[in-house]
């Protein structure tokens, strides 16, 4: 006889749905959130529906926002003469990390995969190709994948009739790592991305 709870069965199951949480995960999570005081699980729960319901894509970059525009978009301190043009949402933020970068972004939500049936149209291009006016440079910081590389190769055809210089970012050795571990791509990359000293 197998012993089962089923409301803990289907919070399981749902914290299995998120991306990278195992069953073995799923259940500590499923776990915790039963041990918690009902106030702290109401509000772990509210703030999940409301996220829901407040966040949406911004009317210019289509990043994540609450508003009509991102914080960076309304940000006229930065350079609006740049758009760095990332798959996803957490590429900005990661970006943003590095607290180097000034420009502005455009999220794509995706990279072409025809094997998955995404093409551009499943993409924010044209909500990229009609805000660039001004702009003088579009960076291409798509994933370094087979997908990403034909993403930034579509796109730069897709703006170099509009005299806009279009860049790529170096890829290289990562910091700490070993040469002799490192694939024939990844080196030739870095050292065609060399740079004086």
């Amino acid at each position: 006889m197998s012993y089962e709870v089923a409301a803990l069965s289907t919070l399981v199951e749902q914290f299995e749905r998120i991306p990278g949480i195992g069953h073995k995960g799923a259940q500590r999570m499923a776990f915790y959130v039963l041990n918690m005081p009902e106030e702290e699980a109401q509000k772990f729960a509210d703030s999940i529906l409301s996220a829901r319901k407040k966040i949406h894509y911004c009317k210019k970059c289509c990043n994540l926002t609450e508003g009509d525009l991102c914080t960076i978009c309304s940000n006229e301190a930065r350079d609006q003469t740049v758009v760095c043009v990332v798959e996803d949402p957490r590429d900005v933020m990661a970006f943003e990390r590095t607290h180097e970068y000034k420009g502005t972004y455009h999220v794509l939500h995706g990279a072409i995969s025809p094997m998955s049936g995404i093409g551009p149209d499943q993409l924010t291009v044209k909500e990229l190709l009609n805000r660039l006016d001004g702009v003088q440079e579009v960076i291409m910081a798509t994933n370094p994948t087979v997908e990403g590389e034909a993403t930034a190769m579509y796109l730069s055809r897709l703006l170099k009739p509009m005299g806009i210089r279009t860049t790529r970012l170096a890829y290289g050795v990562p910091v700490g790592a070993d040469l002799e571990y490192a694939d024939e791509v990844t080196l030739s990359r870095a050292m065609e991305g060399r740079r004086e000293i």
